[in-house]
């Protein structure tokens, strides 16, 4: 199989992605979504050149169960970055909030205050100064932070997620999400490739009585370039759907079924999926900075 290889480019580090992609992988052995395999060394990662293909209704449903196992893998807290981060984080050309891979001192941060203060308000300036953004449409943002600090959003994490942060212990739920996951970052993959590296439960979902007996679909999901942190569940499934994601229906009803969704998750799609909107006033202008303030307003 033929390998490329990245190289650090500016402040954007291989040595992050390659952490990240390791961190999601641990899932792998529990049924968790399939990840790109990755070696890294200073300045470089590769990984194998993974064939294409289009994705199937089976394979659909199948990544749904995998990723909520994924997720319920869990973070240390909001905005965690991957075990042995250097504090270098950039997403494209969009530097990103990240912490260290730690549980937060004193009293964790809820999922509204990390969202508001790290997700959104550090691209609403920079929007504002490439006029993306008006006067009065920073104001409708701003109100929205402060809903979102006032925990006016908070809500359960899925189920799956919920078990694993009590069986570990943890004071606040966190899943372990890929941070990145428009369409372009889930490679469609036919699985007998796949099963020359991945573990066997792999993409498997939820353990099954004999997963020995289980006929897994011919066409996998494969996580590639993520920006791997802990956040809320919902903000990578609300990422699926921004670009447009074949048979997305189909992977939240096979997630929802495994780990079932707090109630009216379906409403709070555009909220959890806000963050990618405001990067993209901050990265482009245009009519993105009115479509981020247009999205802030169905909320208020």
């Amino acid at each position: 199989m033929s390998v490329f290889r990245k190289h650090d480019d500016g402040p954007v580090s291989t040595a992050l992605e390659a952490q990240g992609l390791t961190w999601l992988a641990e899932a792998m052995a529990d049924g968790g979504a399939h990840v790109v395999p990755v070696t890294s060394g200073p300045g470089w990662l590769e990984e194998p050149r993974l064939t294409t293909t289009g994705v199937t209704p089976a394979g659909a449903e199948a990544f749904g169960r995998a990723l909520a196992v994924t997720h319920a893998a869990g973070a240390p807290a909001f905005g965690a970055a991957p075990p042995g981060w250097d504090g270098r984080a950039q997403m494209g050309r969009s530097d990103i909030r990240l912490r260290p891979h730690a549980a937060e001192e004193g009293e964790p941060r809820r999922w509204g205050e990390f969202y508001a203060e790290d997700r959104i308000l550090p691209y609403l300036q920079p929007s504002r100064d490439n006029g993306s953004i008006s006067v009065g449409g920073a104001r409708v943002v701003e109100r929205l932070c402060e809903r979102l600090r006032d925990g006016d959003f908070d809500t359960d994490q899925p189920a799956l997620v919920r078990a694993g942060a009590r069986e570990r212990g943890a004071r606040v739920a966190v899943a372990r999400t890929h941070g990145d996951l428009w369409c372009g970052n889930v490679l469609w993959t036919p699985a007998d490739e796949a099963a020359q590296w991945a573990p066997s439960r792999a993409g498997l979902g939820p353990q099954v009585s004999a997963p020995e007996t289980v006929d897994g679909p011919t066409v996998v999901g494969v996580l590639i370039d993520p920006m791997a942190q802990g956040a809320h569940a919902e903000t990578d499934l609300a990422a699926l759907g921004v670009f447009g994601q074949r048979y997305l229906d189909r992977i939240y009803a096979a997630y929802h079924e495994v780990s079932p969704l707090a109630e009216g998750w379906r409403e709070r799609v555009g909220l959890h999926s806000w963050h990618i909107i405001m990067i993209h006033a901050f990265l482009f202008g245009g009519g993105y900075g009115g479509e981020a303030v247009a999205v802030a307003r169905q909320y208020l």
